[in-house]
């Protein structure tokens, strides 16, 4: 293959990668858009293989394909519930990829280059180097707490945000002697010194920042790729890093405003910004058992579902789907109410729904649904704590204050389906579940939805 078709060929995936993530941003258009990437991405490794300047023929088509394989194996054996930390653990990949190019490439040397292509070449690697690292330990802690083998809680040092300032310092430093040709030696120790740092920034945020944290990782590797591309020369890795960072970034700009944080104050770590003590919170909560929210729902007229990362646990989406079908079969008005940052993954909630096949036109965000909840009959919370939390509103001092939620106090009736009475990820304790008008559904969220079909 020519450069002047490989050229074209990477126009071609570029376009492609733009319709796929244009058509992410649509329910209805997403599978379409998914297929536009799978195309584009299809498009870009043959075109690359087939460059004039591959001559790795023999190795790389291997390594390929058994890629392909393991990559099918694990997409196909992993859960949704397992979906963020498999999203963060790819993201790992990006990071140690830009390490590798950039170390790989100060190896190789500089050969017939001008010096001020040296420079822009030197600090491409160490930018890519730098930022590749420090995605590569902080997508593998993100994993580590999104799967359970880390403690979710912030880890908070003192002095955290001097010991941080001092290793982008150091690095800084590092660079200037890199240039002067003080031995690559700086590289590799700029390497460790952005591993501990991607640890350190991640382990420094909650739980309940995990959605934010996983955009961010998203956002790193694509600047990361972008970075290499620069290094290899290869102008459709260029434009697809950038796309995915670009694009990584915005979706951690809108999950922050969505929970009232900065960007900043959500990387530097650290959750929420109460720093009194909470607010008590009076009553107690109430149980209540299958037959009396079959009756309330049977008397209802309108019923919005609030789905968290329970319903993700219990793979309850489906018996959840079939309950809607059933209830609107009756001639109720019944709606889902997503937040920006329900489960641990941007999208989650609606990647289940749209799974389960609920029509999207009933599927709603914060903003488009909140205004209702007074004139609505029943709400039912699936596994979800934080983003129904009336605390955010209330207590000045919640960790979660100022963060707009999903005012399901609101409406006549609340049913909170919890395995037990504990208070989720974050550890933030919920009034809603004190309030007169919520009752607690106890119990595996399926099970609890299949007995609830019993009576309809």
């Amino acid at each position: 293959m020519g450069i002047g078709l490989q050229t074209a060929a990477y126009i071609v995936a570029s376009i492609l990668f733009i319709l796929s993530l244009g058509g992410l941003s649509n329910q209805e258009s997403a599978k379409r858009a998914v297929w536009y990437g799978i195309f584009g991405m299809a498009l870009a490794v043959a075109a690359t293989l087939l460059g004039p300047n591959m001559t790795l023929h023999w190795v790389l088509i291997p390594l390929l394909i058994a890629g392909a394989v393991i990559g099918a194996v694990v997409a196909q054996r992993v859960e949704m519930t397992g979906m963020p930390q498999l999203v963060a653990a790819l993201h790992s990949f990006v990071g140690l990829a830009a390490v590798f190019i950039g170390i790989n490439s100060d190896m190789t040397g500089t050969v017939d280059l001008t010096r001020a292509e040296v420079i822009i070449h030197e600090v491409e690697i160490f930018i890519g180097v730098f930022i590749g690292a420090v995605t590569f330990t902080g997508s593998i802690i993100a994993y580590g707490k999104l799967a359970g083998s880390i403690d979710g809680k912030a880890l908070v040092l003192p002095g955290r945000h001097l010991f941080n300032l001092a290793l982008i310092i150091a690095s800084l430093a590092l660079m200037v002697l890199y240039m002067n040709h003080a031995g690559s030696w700086t590289l590799w120790v700029m390497t460790l010194l952005a591993f501990v740092l991607g640890i350190h920034l991640v382990m420094a945020i909650g739980g309940a920042d995990m959605p934010v944290v996983v955009s961010m990782l998203n956002s790193y590797s694509g600047w990361a790729a972008a970075a290499t591309g620069f290094l290899l020369g290869n102008d459709l890795l260029i434009v697809t890093g950038a796309l995915v960072g670009a694009s990584g970034a915005i979706l951690s700009y809108i999950m922050c405003k969505a929970m009232n944080r900065s960007f900043i104050s959500v990387i530097l770590g650290g959750f929420g910004g109460g720093g009194g003590a909470q607010m008590e919170i009076d009553g107690e909560m109430v149980a209540i058992d299958a037959p009396a929210v079959a009756e309330a729902l049977a008397d209802a007229r309108s019923v919005v579902i609030v789905p968290g990362y329970g319903m993700a646990v219990a793979q309850a989406q489906q018996s959840v789907s079939e309950l809607t079908r059933r209830l609107r079969a009756q001639g109720k008005d019944v709606r889902f109410a997503i937040h920006p940052v329900a489960g641990r993954l941007p999208g989650h909630m609606n990647v289940l729904l749209a799974e389960a096949k609920v029509p999207y036109d009933i599927v709603l965000e914060m903003d488009e649904i909140n205004d209702d909840f007074p004139e609505t009959d029943v709400v039912i919370v699936v596994g979800s704590n934080d983003i129904v939390n009336p605390a955010a509103q209330d207590d000045p001092n919640s960790p979660i204050a100022g963060m707009p939620v999903l005012e399901v106090w609101k409406s006549e009736q609340v049913f909170v389906l919890k395995r037990g009475a504990g208070t989720g990820y974050s550890g933030i304790e919920n009034p809603l579940f004190f309030k007169d008008n919520t009752r607690m559904f106890y119990g595996d969220a399926k099970a609890s939805f299949d007995v609830l079909l019993g009576h309809f």
